[in-house]
């Protein structure tokens, strides 16, 4: 009689060590983002941490932040990630322009005028990314392409005169060094903090894809949209080195799979997004020029042309070779 209570007993712990096994296993990173789950990003961030949990059977789960609830805005990411506060985070490439010039390749105005250009120029420039990640403690995943920005405005940009009259948030360095050049002002705000200010009338405008602008519903105060196919940017989803190193092979593995999977999905993806974008957009009462007048295009791209030259300047050759070697792709 003893001995069965016994056995039975050592039966149960087992059963409750094979059932707490598997959790005790996981392991759980968590991946920042200031853009909301909405967005192209979040929505890549999604697919990525599906991917990463079918694959290592879900021995590694990946927690979504997004929409800046770590009251970390994108330019403080990079940082909290080197530093270990976080093990991963998508990044927009522009507010790390402080951080390195290299950062705003993806955003020079004019630049990359279709999805294809946009992709060339990332490949030409890879290697770059992945220096720039590895020398601040991370490994880069992937990137994740934006809809071409145009601009968010409460009055049609009819003229060039029409821009003068903007107090326009910008989204970098570069394009804010650009619409200095054209509006009445243009600050570089971070993203979350847009709707407080065209709330008080700081704001007038907002240079963003309809993409961005869509997830912040920025038709509650800007009522045009034109696209001016400022710039296509990109952000980049990154791991810190150290959450890296302890994941095993297997893991590894399925990491780098995952991460090739959603970069070509949402390649693929930026097709139809814009077209979903402009109908939602629509939807919510946004009167959309496709064709803004030669005179603001003419505008903008004198302003952004000796922009480039500056950035030209301030990057290191092989950047600069980089660039070269996408523009002969064309």
């Amino acid at each position: 009689m003893l001995k069965s209570a016994v056995f039975g007993a050592l039966l149960g712990v087992a059963s409750i060590a094979q059932s707490v096994a598997p959790a005790a296993a996981q392991t759980t990173l968590e991946l920042i983002n200031e853009y909301p789950a909405t967005s192209i990003t979040g929505e890549a961030d999604t697919a990525f941490a599906e991917a990463v949990k079918r694959k290592t059977d879900g021995k590694v789960v990946i927690r979504l932040v997004p929409n800046a609830e770590t009251k970390l805005r994108t330019s403080e990411q990079l940082k909290a990630v080197t530093e270990g506060k976080f093990a991963m985070a998508t990044s927009f490439g522009g507010a790390l322009g402080a951080d390195s010039p290299v950062f705003l390749m993806s955003s020079l105005p004019f630049i990359t005028p279709t999805v294809r250009d946009q992709r060339a120029l990332y490949e030409a420039s890879k290697t770059q990314y992945e220096q720039l990640f590895a020398e601040r403690g991370q490994k880069l995943l992937y990137a994740v392409p934006w809809p071409a920005s145009g601009i968010w405005s409460a009055a049609p940009l009819t003229s060039a005169d029409t821009l003068k009259a903007l107090k326009i948030r910008t989204y970098d360095k570069t394009s804010t060094e650009v619409l200095a050049r054209v509006a009445a002002s243009a600050t570089l705000i971070s993203f979350n903090d847009l709707n407080a200010k065209l709330e008080s009338g700081e704001l007038n405008a907002v240079l963003s894809s309809g993409d961005g602008g869509a997830g912040r519903g920025l038709w509650k105060y800007l009522r045009h949209f034109s696209a001016v196919s400022y710039a296509a940017p990109l952000s980049f989803t990154s791991i810190s080195l150290d959450a890296w190193g302890k994941l095993d092979d297997a893991a590894r593995a399925a990491f780098e799979e995952a991460a090739r999977e959603v970069y070509e999905r949402q390649w693929t993806a930026l097709d139809t997004r814009v077209a979903q974008n402009y109908a939602r957009m629509r939807e919510n009462g946004v009167t959309i020029d496709e064709n803004p007048p030669a005179a603001v295009m003419d505008a903008l791209r004198d302003a952004g042309a000796g922009v480039v030259v500056q950035w030209l300047d301030s990057t290191n050759p092989t950047v600069r070779n980089a660039i070269e070697a996408y523009r002969r792709s064309k």
